[in-house]
């Protein structure tokens, strides 16, 4: 299992470190954000739950899904019209802004939901083969800026589960011919892999833990 973690590192940080990141100014990023208010608030804390807290996340990653929205690797109809009209200083810039705020508190819960989330979480799904979020995401759901995996730590439950969906979509897209909404823009196809056992329930569960703020 270290092993194959390992490799998951290397291959995640040696595509993430050489294409993605580039430092940007964070107050001409405020200055753009203005555009980005009306969803994601305005200080990257959205009120929605649909819609996802940017604050706090990290530079890179926020510039990797600027970018990927851009290119059409990660598919949004939304989000194409916002990133058209922005250079890669802009998005840049953005990115930066975001990461210099404060990620606003989860909502604690503890149910029956949010145990299963947390064993999911913590250890995986061993008879399919489904890894530990911890392994990448921490167990603070911090993420690993350096390797390129996302900060979840009170992100919006309802956010966290349509994402883990449409990455598992992808695979049910391969094995019935669908064409579906699905999600591939992550590495290595490491999130697909990671969705494809797991049942929508126990999503709803991760997302419901990893909401919480992971106390």
């Amino acid at each position: 299992m270290m092993n194959k973690l390992a490799l998951i590192f290397l291959a995640a940080f040696a595509l993430f470190s050489t294409s993605t990141f580039a430092a940007g100014d964070a107050v001409k990023g405020k200055a753009k954000s203005i555009t980005c208010i009306g969803c994601h608030g305005a200080d990257g804390n959205s009120v929605v739950p649909t819609f996802p807290k940017l604050a706090g996340q990290s530079e890179g990653y926020l510039l990797k899904q600027l970018k990927d929205f851009k290119s059409r690797a990660r598919i949004d109809t939304v989000m194409a019209g916002i990133v058209a009209p922005l250079s890669e200083a802009d998005m840049a810039n953005l990115a930066a802004y975001f990461a210099t705020q404060k990620t606003s508190k989860g909502v604690p819960v503890s149910n029956a939901l949010f145990k299963l989330g947390r064993t999911l979480y913590r250890g995986g799904k061993k008879k399919s083969g489904v890894t530990a979020c911890i392994a990448c995401h921490g167990p603070k759901g911090k993420g690993i800026p350096s390797a390129g995996f996302p900060a979840l730590a009170s992100q919006h439950a309802a956010y966290l589960s349509k994402q883990l969906k449409l990455f598992r979509q992808h695979s049910f897209n391969i094995q019935t011919g669908e064409t579906l909404p699905s999600r591939t823009n992550d590495y290595e196809g490491m999130m697909i892999n990671f969705t494809k056992n797991l049942t929508s329930k126990e999503i709803n569960a991760i997302a419901a833990y990893i909401s919480s703020g992971l106390e």
